[in-house]
C-alpha cells in the first residue's frame, strides 16, 4: 500500500468543506438539505469516515456544483487524480510529470499546518535552492531531458510558497550533520544552499536543528521521515517514508505515536536552533 485511505478522504473532505463554505451554508444547514445529521457532514469533511459516491453527489447538488468540478470530486473518491483544494491547485499543471505518490505528498504538504521532518541525506525540499534542487534531481533522475528537469525544479520552488502563505506553514526540521557535509552541486552551489539555510532559520515559523555526529547513535538512523499535521484534525496526522520508486504513508495511531516520539527525542539530541545556525555559519565560513 503506497498511501492509506485517509489521505484521499482528507483531500475530498477538505474540498467538500470549501464548497459548502462557498455555498454559504453551515454544516447543519447542509445536513438538513440532504436529510442527514450534522455529525455525518462533519465526519466526511474531516476525513473521519468514508463516503459513498451517491453521498458526494447529494452534497454537490446541495452546493449547486456543476461539472467538471463534480466529476473531479467523484474521481477523487474512487482513487483517481485528486483535484487539490482551495489555494493549492498550482501543481495540477504538472500532473502528467509527477508520479501519483508525489502528487499525494504535495497535496498533503499544501494542506498541512505543521510539518516535522528528519532528513539524513539531503536538505529538505522546502528549503532547497533551485541550483541545489537541480543537482539532487539530476542525481536521482539523471536520464531526464533538461526540460523535464527544469519543470521538476520549478515544482520544488512552487512548493516553497507554503512558507510565505498567510498563515505560513509551520516547519520543524532535524537535519543530520551528514547533510551539511555533502557538497551537493559543487562548492558554489553548496555555499548558496548554506546561505539559504541561515536565512530561513530566522523565520519565526521555521525551527531548524542540526543533529551532530557527536550525538552518536540515535533513532534517526532508521532513515528520513516526514510527519504532516492538519488544522482541526490532529488525529489524522500522516507519516511519510520515501523509497526510491514510491512512498509509504502511515496513518495508524501506534505508528504516529512512534514517529512523533522519535522526532521529539531527535530534537532533544540535536543542537538548539541558535547553535544550529552558528554551526551552519561555521561551515559557510570554511567553504
Amino acid at each position: 500500500m503506497q498511501y492509506g485511505p485517509a489521505v484521499r478522504r482528507r483531500q475530498l473532505g477538505a474540498e467538500l468543506r470549501a464548497l459548502r463554505g462557498r455555498a454559504g451554508l453551515t454544516s447543519s444547514e447542509a445536513a438538513a438539505k440532504v436529510g442527514w445529521h450534522q455529525s455525518k457532514v462533519s465526519r466526511i469533511e474531516t476525513g473521519r469516515s468514508g463516503v459513498k459516491a451517491a453521498d458526494v453527489r447529494l452534497l454537490l447538488e446541495a452546493y449547486d456544483v456543476q461539472d467538471p468540478h463534480r466529476s473531479e470530486l467523484l474521481f477523487s473518491l474512487v482513487g483517481a487524480d485528486d483535484p487539490g483544494t482551495g489555494r493549492h491547485h498550482w501543481w495540477k499543471a504538472y500532473r502528467d510529470l509527477l508520479p501519483a505518490t508525489y502528487r499525494d505528498f504535495i497535496s498533503l504538504e499544501s494542506q498541512a499546518s505543521w510539518v516535522r521532518t528528519l532528513e539524513t541525506t539531503v536538505v529538505p525540499g522546502l528549503l532547497q535552492t533551485p541550483e541545489y534542487a537541480r543537482a539532487v534531481t539530476r542525481a536521482a533522475l539523471g536520464e531526464l531531458p533538461e526540460e523535464q528537469v527544469d519543470e521538476l525544479v520549478e515544482v520544488r520552488r512552487a512548493r516553497q510558497d507554503v512558507l510565505r502563505a498567510d498563515p505560513p506553514l509551520r516547519l520543524s526540521v532535524v537535519m543530520d550533520e551528514a547533510v551539511l557535509r555533502r557538497p551537493v552541486g559543487g562548492p558554489r552551489v553548496f555555499a548558496g544552499q548554506l546561505a539559504r539555510l541561515r536565512e530561513v532559520s530566522q523565520l519565526p515559523h521555521v525551527r531548524l536543528q542540526v543533529l551532530p555526529f557527536a550525538a552518536g547513535e540515535h533513532v534517526g538512523l532508521i532513515g528520513s521521515f516526514v510527519i504532516f499535521s492538519f488544522p482541526d484534525i490532529a488525529d489524522l496526522d500522516v507519516v511519510v517514508l520515501d523509497h526510491l520508486t514510491s512512498s509509504l504513508y502511515l496513518e495508524r495511531k501506534e505508528d504516529l505515536q512512534a514517529y512523533t516520539e522519535a522526532f521529539n527525542s531527535l530534537q532533544v539530541q540535536a543542537l538548539s536552533p541558535e547553535d544550529s545556525t552558528d554551526f551552519i555559519a561555521g561551515l559557510s565560513d570554511g567553504a
